[in-house]
C-alpha cells in the first residue's frame, strides 16, 4: 500500500487498530543525512516492548501491574523519493495478547477522538 504522508499513515493504522481492538503508538524513525527528510518509520501495538526498571527508588512499595506483552504486531513504511509517497514495507499482525471487543475500542486512548463543538466547550 501507499500513503500520500505519515499522517495519513498513522490515521489509516490508528482506525485499523480500533477496528480490530488494539492501540498504536510510534516506535522509531529514521531521516537521511544527506537532507535530514525522514526516510523509515515504524508504528507498533501499544503492547510492544517492555517498560523499563523503576529507577527512583530500589524499592518500589506498589509497583503497577505489567502492561506490556512483548506484542510484535507492527506496520513498517518507507519513503519513496521517486513517487514521493509512503509505501508500506513490512506488516505483521500477530498478537500475543487479547483484543478490545468493539464496543470498548473508544475507550482506548488512541481511540479518543472530541468533536469540533466538544473541542470549543473546552
Amino acid at each position: 500500500m501507499e500513503f500520500e504522508s505519515e499522517e495519513v499513515t498513522f490515521q489509516f493504522y490508528n482506525e485499523y487498530g480500533g477496528i480490530r481492538g488494539f492501540g498504536i503508538r510510534q516506535d522509531y524513525h529514521t531521516q537521511s543525512k544527506k537532507d535530514g527528510l525522514m526516510t523509515n518509520r515504524k508504528f507498533v501495538c501499544h503492547k510492544e516492548g517492555e517498560k523499563e526498571k523503576d529507577k527512583r527508588r530500589s524499592t518500589v512499595l506498589q509497583s503497577r501491574e505489567e502492561t506490556r506483552t512483548t506484542c510484535t504486531a507492527n506496520l513498517y513504511m518507507s519513503f519513496r523519493r521517486d513517487s514521493m509517497k509512503w509505501e508500506v514495507k513490512k506488516f505483521d499482525d500477530v498478537h500475543n495478547h487479547l483484543l478490545h471487543l468493539p464496543e470498548t475500542a473508544y475507550l482506548m486512548s488512541t481511540q479518543r477522538n472530541l468533536c469540533e463543538s466538544q473541542t470549543l466547550n473546552i
